[in-house]
């Protein structure tokens, strides 16, 4: 599978929801949409990132664009995360990381001198005919989720 580029087709995915169904990318098609690929549920960063896209999500959905979340985490460990921070948008299990190969965000990772493979926390936004138009890797949560929304609001 190769990584998907910028002003590409992405390829179709199907991963389980948070909803306990199954969700592909072709669900959102005549949509925006805004997918962020973060390491693990409940982390510090991961759970700033989380509420700030759940802070804008009302001003996404006016620029007819959706947000998704995916992560390594299963459906249990997302469902606990959800409830905790009331996140009102669906968080996708990819415990095989064929979707996170796909947009090339399994990486092999250091942290304290250990090496290990895992996500590269990155965002990617994708059009309403599901062509990737933009993408943030190596994100800094900082202001990400403005920036994602400045995008959006202009793709």
């Amino acid at each position: 599978m190769t990584q998907v580029q910028i002003g590409q087709q992405v390829e179709n995915f199907t991963l389980p929801a948070s909803n306990g169904k199954d969700v592909s990318l072709q669900d959102y098609k005549g949509k925006k949409l805004v997918i962020y690929f973060y390491p693990r549920d409940m982390t510090p960063g991961c759970t700033t990132e989380s509420c700030d896209f759940r802070d804008f999500n009302g001003q996404f959905k006016t620029f007819n664009t959706e947000v998704i979340g995916i992560s390594p985490d299963d459906l249990a460990s997302h469902d606990q995360f959800i409830a905790a921070h009331e996140l009102p948008f669906l968080l996708l299990s990819d415990t095989e990381n064929q979707v996170a190969e796909q947009f090339g965000v399994w990486k092999l990772r250091s942290r304290n001198g250990e090496e290990f493979m895992g996500i590269e926390r990155s965002t990617f936004l994708i059009d309403e005919e599901g062509k990737l138009v933009k993408e943030w890797r190596s994100v800094v949560v900082e202001g990400h989720v403005q920036e994602v929304l400045e995008a959006a609001s202009q793709a």
